[in-house]
């Protein structure tokens, strides 16, 4: 009798840890998931930043470079200007693509 009660004590046991393991694994996708989501909105305000900046950046080289009243200047420099925001448009473009 002695031997029947262990082992009813023992797959009780085992019950029971087989369900906080379940409520575990539960708990572990569900912060997964709310880690996947949180990355993805760091990664997109990462992006909207770097864009900013880049875009910013090429807009002052633009306006200093017109502001020195030489057209071969200016022109260079708002060719370069056109370039940094265009190359920085498809980089995050595309970055936007892959981890959408």
């Amino acid at each position: 009798m002695a031997t029947q009660t262990a082992t009813a004590q023992i797959k009780d046991s085992i019950e029971a840890a087989a369900g906080r393991v379940s409520e575990l694994n539960e708990k572990v996708t569900e912060l997964n998931e709310q880690a996947v989501a949180n990355s993805r909105k760091a990664g997109a305000a990462y992006l909207a930043s770097y864009e900013k900046a880049v875009v910013s950046i090429a807009d002052s080289y633009e306006r200093a470079a017109g502001a020195t009243k030489v057209d071969w200047v200016a022109d260079v420099a708002t060719v370069q200007a056109d370039f940094a925001r265009e190359v920085t448009k498809a980089y995050t473009t595309a970055v936007r693509d892959i981890v959408s």
